[in-house]
């Protein structure tokens, strides 16, 4: 039996989990030879889960692996191995019939079918399979969704399903890649759960990836290999439309109801947002805006948002700048009180610089999520350039966080000695505090 090899990380790292974050307050640095507590624990975890991973599979623990950072997109590969053709439940379980079955199905049964797994938060692995009898990697995922007789993989689906355009894709299809020439490596398959907004360029994608099952809004067709991944519909989903997270029509604002707090996030890009802007813009907001209000959610929608609550003489965590059920309903309905005027500048002041050998305070991991247009990304770019770590502009730095950004914030960690989970472009306090120091 191969003994399993982790990295060893230095705890003074961006890794959340408790164990470095309780050595991060206690020690400053490492003793010498003293790994963090859980990688030893991980260690012991990992013998047990190879001895259990050979006896019929149950509902399984993640596989060992470098922590991973739910809705982060994957780097330049989408790192999901996947296992080979199945019967349920594994090797052990009753193999399915040679003959391809077509199982009828609707788009509503698909997409629900995924929501159980991101509901689940099953963890990733080629090896194991879920209770459910799927093995639990992207294949396994888009099998269970499909209803399948059998655990397929990215090598086979297609016999499944029809080759379709992208203006055909419609809730519970799916965008496939698979690399013949070495099929563990970037082959992966998502499930198309609908459109954004109209501009058809982000979509919401259920997949399964380390370190869990997501559900996130996805730049089309996926964010690495793009060029590669081809659309597809199951051949015996119904011929109704519907089941997913496509668009939303058009609906007067005094008749819309509210949409949920996901529409309105880092990244959100829907009419949802317009309409929200527009009606701020007629209560008194029109001051936080420099151009729209737009479909694409930015620092200029949730300052207003939270001058409207500040005007409702709310606070705390009822004016964070999120519109809520409340919010909305004041806004659609014409009730409440409006925005005062010029009780705050019409646009964010910069982030403090601090003085000469302090660190600016860390703003929050949501300021640097694909999406995401605010003066603390271009605070970021300008201190990563002036270290030495811009390589990977062509242009700026600027408001946008883009992937210069998260390769240039990969380099800076990397030079660290971080790997793994705790490289991955995306700054944490201490990657902040090292930067800025």
């Amino acid at each position: 039996m191969e003994t399993p090899v982790f990295e060893e990380i230095d705890p003074v790292s961006d890794c959340d989990c408790p164990g470095c974050v309780h050595w991060r307050r206690v020690l400053p640095v490492s003793p010498p030879g003293r790994p963090p507590a859980h990688r030893a624990a991980l260690v012991v975890a990992a013998a047990a889960a190879t001895a259990l991973t050979s006896a019929h599979a149950a509902p399984a623990a993640a596989a060992p692996h470098t922590p991973g950072r739910p809705g982060v997109p994957a780097g330049d590969e989408p790192d999901t191995p996947q296992g080979s053709k199945a019967p349920l439940h594994g090797p052990g379980g009753t193999p399915a019939k040679p003959v391809i079955k077509i199982r009828e199905t609707t788009r509503a049964d698909i997409i629900r079918r995924a929501k159980t797994w991101v509901a689940a938060q099953v963890p990733y692995s080629m090896t194991t399979y879920w209770s459910d009898g799927y093995r639990q990697d992207c294949s396994g995922f888009v099998s269970m969704a499909w209803n399948l007789p059998g655990n397929e993989w990215t090598g086979s689906l297609d016999q499944y399903g029809e080759r379709i355009t992208k203006e055909e894709l419609q809730p519970g299809d799916i965008l496939l890649f698979h690399n013949p020439s070495d099929p563990e490596r970037g082959s992966h398959v998502v499930i198309f759960g609908g459109w954004t907004d109209y501009t058809h360029t982000y979509y919401v994608a259920y997949e399964q990836t380390r370190p869990v099952t997501r559900r996130q809004a996805t730049p089309y067709p996926y964010w690495s290999n793009a060029a590669k991944y081809v659309p597809y519909r199951y051949k015996g989903v119904s011929a109704s439309t519907g089941g997913g997270e496509a668009e939303p029509a058009e609906v007067p604002p005094g008749q819309t109801p509210f949409p949920g707090a996901s529409y309105f996030r880092a990244g959100a890009n829907n009419q949802y947002v317009t309409l929200l802007g527009q009606m701020l813009v007629a209560r008194g907001g029109a001051r936080f805006y420099t151009s729209g209000p737009g479909p694409r959610w930015t620092e200029a929608d949730r300052r207003a948002v939270q001058a409207f609550q500040q005007a409702q003489g709310w606070t705390g965590a009822d004016a964070d700048g999120y519109p809520g059920p409340r919010t909305w309903a004041l806004l659609v309905e014409g009730k409440g009180k409006d925005i005062p005027a010029a009780t705050k500048p019409a646009t964010p002041a910069p982030p403090a610089e601090g003085k000469p050998g302090t660190v600016p305070p860390f703003p929050g991991r949501g300021m640097f999520r694909p999406g995401a247009n605010n003066a603390h990304v271009t605070q970021l770019g300008r201190q990563l350039v002036k270290k030495g770590f811009g390589r990977f502009y062509t242009s700026g730095p600027g408001p946008r966080w883009g992937e210069a950004d998260r390769r240039n914030v990969e380099a800076f960690q990397r030079a660290q000695g971080w790997r793994g989970g705790a490289a991955d472009g995306y700054p944490g306090p201490e990657t902040w505090r090292r930067l800025f120091r």
